[in-house]
């Protein structure tokens, strides 16, 4: 029995040291970012791009609600000329899922010109589009658009790469799986670090899939 005890109380101790890591990093990943976040779109200093993160797309091409709430806001800086164009940035690793064209065939219904927009294929991840963004298509002066749970992390890994982007957060709006949404987004947060940590490339530094 004592045996017993000793392995309950050392498993107890071990949850308890893990939601505290795992909070405690989520603090600090806010802080080190919480001046680079804008929540009013009224507010934010303009930028020459606004940069899209791509989210999940449906088999139609429709965007997902948490993707066109991204789009949204993007479109509502370029009408306000917050911006002068866009980096999409997602995944089109295969022919028939394709993130960015989506979202492009989005904006262009919307009036935007498809001269101002650019298409990053190969943004598999946060921190693909992120690298990808500074190194490989040179932008310097950005807005970066989407959630208020994604934010974080994006600036955080963007500002350690040496790119001094600003963020806005998408409309706020509660998605029916917003607190796994935030479990995963609080895990990611490790992720993000290590690939920091290690200098970590990008899948491609292609600029245009093969």
């Amino acid at each position: 029995m004592k045996l017993f005890r000793k392995l309950i109380l050392a498993f107890a101790l071990f949850v308890i040291i893990s939601i505290l890591i795992i909070f405690g990093l989520e603090a600090y990943v806010q802080k080190e970012t919480s001046n680079l976040i804008y929540s009013e779109i009224t507010e934010i200093p303009s930028a020459k791009t606004g940069i899209i993160l791509g989210a999940s797309v449906h088999s139609d091409g429709k965007l997902s609600p948490i993707l066109e709430d991204r789009v949204e806001t993007a479109y509502q800086l370029y009408k306000l000329n917050k911006i002068e164009n866009f980096l999409v940035s997602g995944d089109h690793r295969t022919d028939d899922y394709d993130e960015v064209n989506a979202i492009k065939n989005h904006l262009v219904k919307k009036g935007v010109s498809p001269e101002d927009i650019i298409l990053d294929h190969s943004g598999f991840d946060t921190y693909d589009s992120m690298f990808r963004a500074k190194s490989v298509f040179d932008i310097e002066d950005a807005i970066v658009i989407t959630q208020k749970f994604h934010l974080p992390r994006s600036l955080y890994i963007a500002k350690n790469l040496d790119a001094e982007y600003k963020g806005l957060e998408a409309a706020p709006v509660a998605y029916t799986s917003s607190e796994t949404i935030k479990r995963r987004e609080q895990l990611a947060n490790f992720k993000a670090i290590w690939e920091i940590i290690t200098n970590q490339e990008p899948t491609t530094l292609e600029k245009q899939p093969k």
